[in-house]
């Protein structure tokens, strides 16, 4: 309540000590996040969408989630989308108002064709907010499988949705301000859904984005440094192994981990379903008992 009274450093470690409480309470939320990874990847494999749908500061992370996912793992920019209220304006500038319209909610979901291979995500501090929750209820009558992400204690929480993420973050250090830890407790939350589910998917190798494109030279760069850094070979043989696999990285880490050529790499993996250390190993998916469902 004193916070315009205090210096500029006492602010900060005001600012600072209620984000030190978002990691915790979205540590509670784990089993509930793991329930939305499994749905979300179940979704992806049958050829399904991950849909987000947020007004403000909400909508914009999802949009953010969304744009980030093809550049890290190679995904197509449909598999993973965001809407937003107040539409592509409203990633810029706020819109007030937008995220009253309910119609407007629905529209977007009837407009994205969602069909029950789809899954929907709602994301908003409030579970009221009548765009997300038209929109999410919209998808639901179109069969698609939903999620809810709000800030707001359990207790509170009513709609019908498959699994409800709250971390409840408590006041906000400037009240109302839900930009700050409210944002920063989805961001964390949207940053476990997809980093887990494209893991899920095959999509990392020890620790590492293994099917990014190399559509810059930057990226270019970041597929010779992975190469190196998992096979242990140098600068000149990782380019020519990534010639060879015609820019493929995980086709070039089989063929070098396996000791295999560009052709019996790709039919390795797609015996393994895309999973490099299965394809390595040389064994199919159904085969290796450490790729499952995780069970909650």
């Amino acid at each position: 309540m004193d916070i315009d009274g205090e210096q500029v450093l006492d602010i900060l470690k005001i600012i600072n000590s209620e984000d030190r409480i978002v990691a915790h309470v979205v540590r509670k939320e784990i089993p509930y996040i793991a329930k939305a990874v499994d749905l979300v990847v179940d979704a992806l494999r049958k050829g399904g969408r991950l849909i987000y749908v947020g007004a403000g500061t909400s909508g914009r992370l999802g949009i953010l989630d969304a744009a980030e996912c093809p550049p890290t793992y190679g995904t197509d920019p449909n598999m993973i989308q965001g809407l937003i209220a107040g539409g592509k304006r409203a990633v810029f500038r706020s819109i007030e108002g937008a995220e009253d319209r309910a119609a407007e909610g629905r529209q977007a979901i009837d407009k994205k064709r969602v069909t029950e291979r789809d899954i929907v995500c709602g994301i908003a501090a409030s579970r009221r907010t009548p765009f997300v929750v038209a929109a999410v209820e919209r998808a639901r009558e179109r069969g698609a499988r939903t999620i809810y992400i709000t800030t707001n204690p359990r207790s509170d929480f009513h709609l019908d949705v498959d699994v409800a993420i709250c971390p409840a973050v408590g006041p906000e250090v400037i009240m109302g301000s839900t930009r700050m830890k409210s944002g920063t407790a989805q961001k964390l939350v949207l940053n476990m859904i997809t980093t887990t589910a494209m893991i899920r998917l095959g999509k990392v190798y020890e620790n590492m984005m293994i099917d990014l494109q190399m559509k810059s030279r930057k990226l270019e760069e970041r597929a010779k440094r992975v190469l190196m850094i998992v096979t242990g070979v140098n600068y000149q043989t990782a380019e020519k192994a990534l010639r060879g696999a015609g820019g493929h990285v995980k086709t070039a880490i089989v063929m070098i981990k396996a000791k295999v050529n560009a052709r019996e790499a790709r039919r390795r993996l797609k015996e393994a379903h895309g999973f490099v250390r299965v394809a390595i190993e040389g064994k199919s998916l159904a085969a290796d008992r450490t790729i499952n469902h995780t069970r909650i």
